[in-house]
């Protein structure tokens, strides 16, 4: 397949591709400023309904969020449509964007565009209809006989499965391919493409003793401090290089002040791991921390979350595969990585085979780093990488059409 086609027809959408993002990125969407999201899914089902798809509205189940969006356009045939994920939510209140000055500003000498939402995961929304309206003006017959659906989550930047939920309900249970278009970073060993996602459940662990006089009547009281400290050596030990598992104990807490024996105490922790058996067997030993200990004091773990994981497997290689091929013919290497953070592909994944990292390359999503003024550097999408990821991906689902 020759891809000057593909690259001659992602260079002229790119403006176009640019505009929708500045467009969308000009919209405060933080998950629970419902009408921002719901604002930035009407831009993405006007952008996407000149090519043929028509939209779908559902409520999210995320206290104060928006709708979570449907994009169909159905092809020729029975086959289960593919299945392109994005998601309309940011991390950033409105208040955080005016303090940190998050808007759309473009800077060409620095390769970069800087604003909320450019690489995750608005950048991945624009990513699509690019990649779709390449297909429709150089592979017609794919566009056409392909069934795509693009399935924009409403409240992706909080834990919950509800969109999961609404989105296999949408394409009846089964996809022909999971494409999710979070950011796909480059380094020295080529473009990223995500093939695994940990999976993660969250625990607290609650102490109860007996409250006593420190000094006149210790003896009768339980130290819940005491019962909770011995407990957390164990739960700290099921890190475990081998079995690819980490706990972080991120929060303790109990007692009130220091003449009384603490009646009460807590602690808080994350689990995460590539394999299904081995988050399955950390939480179990977790259930097992309930009960009554040595000394008296009455412990009670409950699970507070849970996200699967997914563990990539024969049908994510195989997908893998035809995005190696498709970046080689236009001169890129591909590399194949796991990812310990989540995304909508650990709830999707079980739909069908599932690839993740295929939107522009940029960073700063979350806005984790620092400037040296003390503030926030902002969230920036590369520009650049729209083209190459756009052919890639396009290339690549003609190869997927034709199998």
């Amino acid at each position: 397949m020759n891809p000057e086609p593909f690259l001659r027809s992602a260079r002229s959408h790119l403006p176009d591709a640019l505009d929708l993002l500045r467009r969308l990125v000009e919209v405060n969407s933080f998950t629970t400023h419902a009408e921002g999201v719901d604002a930035v899914g009407r831009l993405t089902a006007e952008a996407f309904a000149p090519l043929g798809f028509d939209a779908e509205w559902i409520p999210s189940h995320t206290s104060g969020a928006g709708h979570h969006l449907f994009l169909r356009k159905s092809g020729i045939g029975a086959k289960p449509p593919v299945l392109l994920v994005t998601h309309s939510d940011t991390v950033f209140p409105a208040e955080e964007e005016i303090r940190h000055k998050f808007r759309w500003d473009e800077r060409p000498a620095e390769g970069r565009i800087y604003g909320p939402g450019t690489v995750d995961n608005k950048g991945g929304t624009a990513l699509i209809r690019m990649i779709l309206s390449i297909l429709r003006e150089t592979a017609p017959d794919c566009f056409e006989n392909t069934s795509w659906l693009v399935a924009a989550n409403a409240a992706e930047e909080v834990t919950g499965d509800d969109f999961a939920r609404a989105a296999t309900t949408a394409c009846g249970g089964s996809a022909r391919a999971v494409l999710v278009f979070e950011g796909g970073p480059v380094d020295e060993r080529g473009w990223h493409i995500v093939t695994s996602r940990k999976g993660r459940s969250t625990w607290k662990l609650t102490v109860e003793g007996r409250a006593a006089h420190a000094g006149s009547q210790h003896r009768e009281g339980i130290n819940a401090i005491d019962a909770l400290a011995r407990a957390l050596p164990g739960i700290a030990a099921l890190t475990s290089a081998e079995e690819d598992r980490t706990v972080n104990i991120g929060r303790v807490d109990g007692g009130t002040v220091v003449n009384r024996v603490p009646h009460e105490a807590f602690a808080e922790w994350e689990c995460r791991a590539t394999s299904p058996d081995a988050l399955r067997w950390a939480d179990e030993f977790f259930s097992g921390l309930s009960g009554t200990a040595p000394g008296g004091a009455v412990l009670t773990a409950t699970r507070t979350g849970f996200t699967p994981p997914w563990p990539g497997g024969e049908g994510a290689d195989a997908l893998y595969r035809l995005w190696e091929k498709a970046a080689a013919r236009i001169g890129l290497t591909t590399v194949s990585v796991p990812r310990g953070g989540l995304s909508d592909a650990n709830h999707l994944s079980h739909l069908g085979p599932t690839l993740d990292g295929l939107g522009p390359r940029g960073g700063n999503a979350h806005c984790s780093e620092r400037s040296s003024d003390g503030g926030k550097r902002p969230e920036f999408v590369e520009p650049d990488s729209f083209v190459p990821k756009a052919v890639m991906n396009a290339l690549a689902l003609v190869e997927l059409g034709q199998g």
